[in-house]
């Protein structure tokens, strides 16, 4: 499970990496969000996935901005790339799994928030990818990982707004596919 989290944070790493500061204003695959907004999304959830595997409690305000704020845009990728570092390392350790935690100041099992978390940061890659024009390499195994973190909480995520509507993929779609699609992403969009 450490080595899926610390996958799919490398995954969102190179996409952040990959991503032109001019094209931080354009539009993604989530409505909510520019390339810039996303990107701040994403550092925010590292700094909140660390903080999980922390067992630290932590008031989140979804508006702040507590990995980039302040930061200058052309060096946003260096912090995401610090900040990742830091959230693999914490998941890295085997108790970061185990027992209960907390996701911001709501009580979870840690093991269901790696899982969430993994898929989240490969979906939100994937999103940034399409957004930038990049390619991403997912292997079977990660979008297996994906496919387990998205589907136990699809449903959830659609009625809360946090996904869309699930798309429909062909007979025989890899497990990434199946993923992107249950999570209201267009596996044909990339």
């Amino acid at each position: 499970m450490a080595n899926d989290m610390s996958s799919t944070i490398d995954l969102a790493v190179a996409a952040i990496r990959g991503a032109d500061p001019a094209r931080f204003g354009d539009p993604t695959p989530c409505p909510e969000f520019t390339v810039a907004a996303l990107i701040d999304h994403m550092a925010s959830g590292m700094l909140l996935a660390e903080r999980s595997a922390k067992r630290e409690v932590h008031a989140w305000d979804p508006d702040s901005s507590p990995v980039l704020g302040g930061v200058d845009e052309k060096d946003w990728a260096q912090a995401c790339a610090a900040q990742a570092a830091a959230t693999a390392a914490a998941w890295d350790d085997p108790a970061a799994w185990e027992g209960d935690t907390h996701m911001a100041q709501t009580p979870m099992p840690a093991a269901m928030i790696g899982s969430l978390m993994t898929a989240e940061f490969a979906l939100h890659a994937w999103d940034l990818a399409v957004a930038t024009g990049q390619p991403l390499d997912v292997t079977p195994e990660i979008g297996q990982a994906v496919l387990d973190g998205v589907t136990p909480v699809a449903q959830m995520g659609r009625d809360g707004g946090w996904f869309g509507a699930e798309v429909p993929v062909p007979d025989g779609a890899s497990a990434w596919e199946r993923a992107l699609a249950a999570s209201g992403r267009d596996p044909a969009r990339a």
